[in-house]
């Protein structure tokens, strides 16, 4: 049995697992209906298998090892955060009381029951849902710690002597296949507890937590960019 593959299953597993920007943007979409959480969940997994594609074919180096395109990557990352963040804590302050079915986007915008919307467009709910696999593909895909972490993490788990670009394909497609669990299944679970997590209150407070998170994130990238 491969017992440094094992090991990589569990350190992959607390990583993607792990609350961040990531889980913040799933569930505060999946607030919005099950399918924009679940948008949102595979747009992360996208943005880890941008990630994981450029570890396994070395452009990561090339990203860490220019101070300037890994900063303009940082500033673009922090930035998109707080925006994210800032959409979120309007949205926390513009919440409806109580909507007629009581449910409702986090824009305001009246759902159904089934976190469809009320004006049953399917070209609002196509727009909806491609927003949503935007912003988690882009809350991902402008994490500038990503590359320092898979090129540091993937390495360490390479035998000796083995042939490094097989076991790094793997142990990417990995990280996209837990990803692809995981996030979906953090959508279905806000989704399933969805009558009593769009309840106005608890739904105001949901989007000023996540909200007040994904300003913090990126703060801390702005700030760490300043300082550096």
């Amino acid at each position: 049995m491969d017992g440094q593959l094992i090991a990589f299953t569990g350190v992959a597993a607390g990583m993607v697992a792990m609350p961040g920007a990531d889980f913040a943007v799933v569930v505060r979409n999946a607030l919005d209906s099950r399918r924009a959480g679940v948008a949102a969940a595979v747009g992360v997994a996208g943005g880890l298998l941008v990630h994981t594609a450029l570890a396994v074919a070395g452009l990561a180096a090339v990203l860490v090892a220019v101070p300037a395109l890994f900063g303009a990557v940082q500033l673009l990352g922090g930035g998109y955060l707080l925006y994210l963040g800032a959409r979120a804590l309007i949205a926390a302050v513009r919440r409806p009381a109580a909507t007629t079915d009581g449910t409702a986007t986090t824009d305001g915008t009246p759902r159904t029951a089934a976190g469809t919307p009320a004006d049953g467009c399917p070209h609002t709910a196509l727009l909806g849902t491609t927003q949503s696999l935007r912003q988690g593909f882009l809350t991902n895909a402008l994490n500038p710690k990503a590359p320092v972490l898979f090129l540091s993490l993937l390495p360490q788990f390479v035998p000796a002597g083995a042939p490094a670009l097989p076991r790094t394909l793997l142990l990417a497609t990995m990280v996209v296949a837990m990803a692809l669990v995981w996030f979906p299944a953090v959508a279905l679970l806000v989704d399933r507890l969805g009558v009593w997590l769009r309840r106005p209150s608890v739904a105001r407070a949901l989007e000023a937590t996540t909200g007040a998170l994904l300003t913090a994130l990126g703060s801390i990238l702005l700030v760490e960019l300043a300082l550096s």
